[in-house]
């Protein structure tokens, strides 16, 4: 009895109807866009589907800087644990806990004593 939960977008019915009223939006703005006087600031702002081309070239622009910061910023697989570091990490951090078990015993068993006497 394998019930799997279904999700609103599971149903490709569903992804149609999000997808035709998302259309309907960007039609219903366009036309509002010829019916409702804007108050701009720039000449520019009345070109015909200026803030439409706007985004598009911001968002195109955004994703060439995000290319070219990843060339900067990015680092290896194992930069933060390489290889070499690795091991020694390992040794230590297994050395602590064995260490922090032996006290903790050390302090049960000492704190055994002390609660019989």
């Amino acid at each position: 009895m394998n019930i799997e939960k279904t999700h609103l977008f599971d149903n490709p019915k569903n992804v149609k109807r999000l997808l035709y009223a998302l259309y309907f939006c960007c039609g219903l703005l366009v036309v509002l866009d010829f019916v409702i006087k804007r108050k701009v600031y720039h000449s520019w702002e009345n070109l015909w589907a200026f803030y439409p081309i706007y985004g598009f070239v911001g968002c195109v622009v955004l994703v060439f800087v995000a290319s070219w910061m990843r060339l900067i910023l990015m680092r290896d697989e194992d930069y933060y644990d390489s290889p070499e570091t690795a091991d020694k990490a390992d040794l230590a951090e297994k050395a602590e806990i064995a260490g922090k078990a032996e006290n903790t015993a050390a302090v049960l068993h000492a704190g055994d004593k002390h609660v019989r006497d």
